[in-house]
């Protein structure tokens, strides 16, 4: 039995963000039997403390997973980690300043996924980016296993730091949910909709997400746009929201939870709106594709590695008006894709072999 540690997450059960669903779907049904997961969760963001879930024993630190609490908190995860593991498995590079120490102490196998390239991030300013990108730079440097989840990431590490990283990319198909037709006919009429006559997009409302693109480009062609997002996040949010809340056409909605109407939003609309410029494999962008609806995305390699150069893609306000004045249809293709490439079945299967 090899006994590993998760560490980097707010933990789970999963209610938001793409680590803490990729371990929610690495542990459980996906998980061979001869694995035991520890997984570290926050005590601050989890509403409850269990003990297990899904067979992974669960451990709680006292600080938040986010933000500056980010850092202390993977530190004291990694010296509860120091005995007692046959591998640990940090997901992301916040608190990887510390790894130089804990590699003294812990003879184990430590793997990394440095996610993407969070320095790069435009929330990130001043002291912040160069920190990360510092921790970056350490975790390539001590980690015995570097996972990136992107080509353009991969391609990135090789040419920074002159070293090979394993590819793993995220899994979306738990986005497929069966949800009944009632309920399905109720959401669309609750939200005044119908099957394939409005576009969605879903993600945190950062200029790092080109949401002002988005907005622009819908307000300018009057189609109807549905935009799932924190739009009381921040003042870029904020100004946005009180920008085009007005227009008739668009319809800003907050975070939803319910998987429900999230499914039901998602699987009947036109066009998938994908604004993400920076990271790798967007989680969000991997679930869409498993939908089978026409993807528009941003013009980045990220992007364009997820999708296989099978989605369309944007750079400005007038070339994401002229797609969607085109009626694209590239859904097929990209579910195909999604299929074959990005089961969590698979992703589990990946993570393993490197135990």
């Amino acid at each position: 039995m090899k006994k590993v540690a998760i560490i980097g997450t707010q933990g789970v059960p999963a209610n938001y963000g793409g680590f803490e669903t990729l371990v929610e779907n690495i542990i459980g049904e996906n998980c061979s039997n001869d694995i035991q997961y520890t997984v570290f969760c926050s005590g601050k963001d989890m509403p409850t403390r269990i003990k297990e879930h899904k067979g992974a024993e669960l451990k709680y630190v006292g600080l938040r997973a986010n933000g500056v609490q980010s850092i202390p908190y993977d530190i004291i995860s990694m010296m509860r980690s120091i005995r007692g593991y046959d591998t640990v498995l940090i997901l992301g590079v916040s608190g990887c300043i510390f790894l130089p120490i804990f590699k003294l102490f812990c003879r184990k196998r430590v793997i990394v996924n440095i996610d993407g390239l969070e320095y790069r991030r435009a929330k990130w300013k001043g002291w912040v980016k160069k920190f990360l990108k510092l921790s970056e730079k350490i975790a390539i440097r001590f980690a015995d296993v570097i996972i990136t989840d992107n080509k353009g990431i991969q391609d990135y590490v090789k040419l920074e730091y002159k070293k090979d990283t394993t590819l793993i990319a995220y899994g979306g198909n738990h986005a497929l949910i069966d949800v009944a037709k009632e309920r399905e006919t109720e959401i669309l009429k609750q939200y005044n909709l119908e099957r394939g006559n409005y576009s969605i997009c879903v993600c945190r409302i950062e200029p790092e997400n080109n949401c002002h693109i988005t907005l622009e480009a819908f307000k300018n062609n009057g189609e109807k746009l549905v935009f799932i997002g924190n739009w009381n996040r921040n003042s870029y949010s904020k100004k946005l929201r009180e920008e085009y809340s007005c227009d008739k056409n668009i319809i800003l909605l907050d975070s939803i939870y319910d998987l429900d109407i999230l499914h039901t939003l998602r699987s009947n609309a036109q066009y998938y709106i994908h604004g993400h410029s920076a990271g790798g494999t967007n989680p969000s962008l991997v679930e869409a594709m498993f939908f089978g609806r026409p993807i528009l995305s941003f013009d980045v390699i990220y992007n364009r590695e997820t999708t296989g150069n099978k989605a369309h893609y944007y750079k400005n306000v007038k070339d994401l008006q002229d797609l969607i004045k085109q009626n694209v249809n590239n859904g097929k293709e990209l579910k195909e894709i999604a299929h074959e490439q990005y089961t969590w079945a698979k992703i589990a299967k990946q993570y393993e072999d490197l135990y």
